[in-house]
């Protein structure tokens, strides 16, 4: 595990996968992130890369060839990724590809995710350079769980999410066997910028937001007011999600969604794909505030 810390805030980040693993406060020991309960679920912020959300039949064709992918990708939980720089306040990993991946995905790149400490903010940064001769097609996500609640003497229906603007706004239902898009939707933001959080809310598992204004959303304690706020100007989609009946809330910022139910399976059809030419770098960024209140 290596580490950041500064007079506020310490950050964990698991070196496999690259994997932001604990945010806690140095005055008061309070813990934000999940804890990775195996028997509940043992993620607590993959990465998301070269896909987010599952391919129909876990498969993908790219020009006449069929290829494997696991829901999410690869980068999450991959040994293979290396501390590429360290410094004070940042720390940086890289995943370069290799004929293993080549086999799951048939382009060469390397794929860099940092984190940097400032104040009450961890800026999470990644970076994908097209290191192949032909166009690269991915997609690329962030699934950080937070503990809810956070603060002692509280549940998790005392917690909401705020947008930042008032959202009107249906999430994008996903099959229950096969985890795929199902071309249905439910209005579930209807003129308001609050999301009550209940444990009954992921019954129909995440809720996918395509089409949202607000460009950050705010963890609130109705008793304890905002606790942290996730930022992501660089990500059109965005995932809620928790295992029922779990204390944790995902917030996810993508850039990229599941298959649809009917795909083709054509990468290059995939909805929301993104397209990087060769020797070409892409970028993107997101990141978490930990309320300053709660920490001084």
């Amino acid at each position: 595990m290596l580490s950041l810390k500064n007079n506020l805030l310490k950050i964990n980040v698991n070196p496999i996968g690259a994997e932001l693993s604990a945010i806690t406060s140095v005055n008061h020991n309070t813990e934000f992130m999940w804890d990775g309960n195996p028997d509940v679920w043992n993620g607590i912020a993959p990465v998301l890369f070269p896909i987010v959300g599952g391919l129909k039949d876990d498969t993908f064709f790219h020009e006449g060839k069929s290829y494997k992918l696991p829901r999410h990708g690869f980068a999450r939980r991959n040994a293979s990724m290396q501390l590429h720089e360290q410094t004070e306040d940042k720390l940086t990993f890289k995943l370069v590809s290799d004929e293993a991946l080549l086999e799951q995905y048939p382009f060469q790149f390397q794929f860099y995710t940092s984190y940097e400490l400032t104040e009450n903010t961890i800026v999470v940064s990644h970076e994908v350079k097209n290191t192949d001769d032909k166009d690269m097609y991915f997609s690329l996500g962030a699934h950080p769980a937070f503990k809810c609640p956070v603060l002692l003497d509280e549940k998790y229906d005392d917690y909401y999410l705020e947008f930042e603007t008032e959202e009107h706004s249906e999430t994008h239902l996903l099959d229950s066997n096969s985890g795929l898009l199902n071309n249905q939707t439910e209005l579930t933001l209807n003129h308001t910028n609050k999301l009550p959080l209940h444990y009954q809310l992921f019954e129909k598992d995440a809720l996918i937001f395509k089409d949202l204004k607000s460009k950050k959303v705010t963890l609130m304690s109705k008793n304890k007011g905002a606790i942290l706020s996730v930022s992501y100007q660089d990500f059109p989609y965005l995932g809620i999600w928790a295992k029922p009946n779990a204390d944790y809330v995902c917030i996810e910022p993508w850039l990229g969604v599941a298959d649809k139910s009917n795909s083709n399976q054509q990468l290059k059809d995939k909805e929301a794909i993104l397209k990087l030419a060769p020797n070409e770098v892409f970028k993107a960024s997101y990141t978490i505030s930990i309320e300053y209140s709660l920490l001084v």
